[in-house]
């Protein structure tokens, strides 16, 4: 039999690293082998391979048709981004079996990737995945399959207009208690762009006006929310990155934010161009006001996979400033982490507003981990930058003054 025969059969991608799957980008070519081991001599029929690449999703919800009958409702969709076959072992044209002798085969192959594809993605609802398939047919005996998955990361650069404008709201609440006004509260924020990459920081600049007669405490996280889409039917899942916590603000004052740092996690990127996936980020501020509903102001983000260059503008050398100064922060881990689910960390009615991370004596030493982590604030604004120019020169119609007189 051959599956005595058979020692090995699988697929090798080059540039793959042990026990992780190989990273490629869209129009890159995707080369590799197909192993073939044999213990004996055996006859063996085609061997085809198959590349593909599609975007899934599917889940399902709950119906009631009455008092006493429900039904399920099941949502789901497909998009190709590849396809490719190939035949790396032919069979005879008078129909017989080839003869493979013991040892050691191998059957390379290439393929080029399309220009436009979407990045790899894992989802609740849905999932991006990239994928070669190898069938080795044989004379009276099943079909033997290889499967090899590699990831497809989409180059999103940073440094372009739109992703380096700065980003910019303000927003106010009039905080309310049984029928009483207790005042407002308002919130403006600035960053300095929208478009980030994983390890960078953020600097927050905002400015907190606590006009009640209660204490507030501001808060700002970075969101994830994923998007699917089906039979024109969206199913969001959103989830917390990374969040901090400000100095709770007394009645009648105000708290400015000189630049407090927000660093981004190792996170997937945005995907922005997929029919039925989307992952998008936001930076949220919100202050919550006790006895009344959040004050949530949303500034739009971009998670890029090309950092940005040095000596682009002086957006970007302010941001390279912050950068060389937050080397004591942690080091990003090799292995990505999940963020942890949006409904672990906001738990009150209203869900859609809440960015307050759960207390110490409920986490214990959870506090201490990546996720929950209050950096220090950045006290003074960065240095103007330098320049062998004098922004100020003297006018030609001006005399020297004599500095001997």
């Amino acid at each position: 039999m051959i599956f005595d025969r058979l020692k090995r059969f699988s697929i090798v991608l080059e540039g793959a690293e042990r026990d992780s799957p190989a990273a490629f980008s869209p129009g890159q070519a995707v080369s590799g082998r197909v192993v073939l081991e044999l213990a004996a001599a055996a006859r063996l029929g085609a061997l085809r391979l198959r590349a593909m690449g599609a975007a899934r999703v599917h889940w399902t919800e709950s119906r009631s048709a009455g008092s006493s009958t429900a039904y399920t409702q099941s949502y789901s969709d497909q998009v190709e981004f590849l396809s490719h076959r190939d035949t790396l072992l032919a069979p005879p044209d008078n129909g017989e079996a080839t003869v493979l002798q013991a040892g050691r085969h191998e059957f390379p192959f290439t393929f080029q990737l399309p220009e436009t594809l979407v990045t790899s993605f894992e989802g609740k609802h849905g999932s991006v995945r990239y994928w070669v398939k190898a069938k080795l047919h044989r004379p009276w005996a099943t079909v033997k399959k290889a499967k090899k998955e590699f990831t497809v990361i989409e180059p999103i650069d940073i440094n372009t207009p739109a992703l380096l404008a700065p980003q910019a709201g303000a927003k106010e609440k009039l905080a309310r208690a049984w029928y009483c006004n207790r005042g407002q509260v308002s919130v403006t924020a600035k960053i300095d762009r929208k478009g980030y990459t994983p390890g960078e920081v953020i600097p927050i600049f905002a400015e907190i006006d606590n006009c009640t007669s209660r204490a507030v405490v501001p808060k700002a996280a970075i969101i994830q929310t994923q998007t699917f889409i089906a039979r024109g039917t969206k199913k969001q899942k959103k989830s917390v990155v990374t969040s901090i916590t400000g100095d709770s603000i007394p009645a009648g004052k105000r708290e400015v934010w000189h630049g407090r740092a927000l660093k981004i996690p190792p996170v997937g990127p945005s995907i922005l161009q997929c029919r039925i996936i989307q992952v998008e980020y936001s930076l949220k501020v919100c202050v919550d006001i006790p006895g009344t509903s959040k004050l949530l102001l949303e500034l739009p983000l971009v998670i890029g996979t090309i950092p940005l260059h040095p000596f682009g503008s002086r957006t970007s050398s302010v941001s390279s400033q912050y950068s060389v100064n937050l080397d004591w922060l942690s080091t990003i881990p090799e292995q990505l982490e999940a963020p942890p689910e949006y409904s672990a960390v906001v738990s009150s009615p209203e869900a859609e507003q809440s960015l307050a991370p759960p207390c110490r004596s409920e986490l214990g030493d959870i506090l201490e981990g990546p996720f929950f982590a209050y950096i220090q604030e950045f006290r003074f604004r960065p240095p103007p930058l330098y320049s062998e120019v004098d922004p100020n020169p003297l006018s030609d119609n001006i005399r020297p003054r004599c500095m001997t007189c």
